[in-house]
């Protein structure tokens, strides 16, 4: 069985927008498939890692402040005025954090844990989802 999240690790699976940010341990990405919220980022160790247990000290120690930079950086870049981290891991079985934006003007059932539920008719086109992974990079990038 592949796993989705090495293969984009390695590069044989190419999330919208690219990698927007990258480290020595961890890669961040915009959602594989569609999305009703501009900015939803994935944020992955490098290394196959099933769940939080599987994580190395430096990985657990790095993953916080990664993720308190992309939420900030939904904030600055994308007018975000509440993020969420979920880590639910019951699809994908490599340890990851989606960051999920919230805007003023998200419709209350995309709100919390609602973002997943989402149907395709209140999906993004894809000129939206990558302007703002682009405006994410650039801000990441300067960060």
């Amino acid at each position: 069985m592949t796993c989705l999240e090495c293969d984009v690790v390695r590069g044989a699976k190419t999330p919208p927008g690219g990698l927007i940010l990258e480290t020595p341990l961890f890669v961040a990405h915009g959602l594989v498939g569609g999305t009703p919220l501009a900015g939803w980022v994935v944020l992955a160790p490098r290394r196959h890692a099933g769940w939080w247990w599987e994580l190395s000290d430096e990985e657990a120690s790095a993953l916080g402040p990664l993720a308190k930079r992309i939420l900030l950086a939904q904030r600055r870049a994308l007018g975000a005025v509440h993020g969420y981290a979920f880590a639910i891991g019951d699809v994908l079985h490599h340890m990851h954090l989606h960051l999920v934006p919230r805007f003023p003007e998200t419709e209350k059932a995309l709100w919390g844990r609602g973002a997943f539920d989402s149907k395709p008719e209140q999906h993004l086109s894809e000129d939206r989802v990558l302007g703002a992974l682009r405006s994410l990079a650039v801000l990441l990038g300067e960060s």
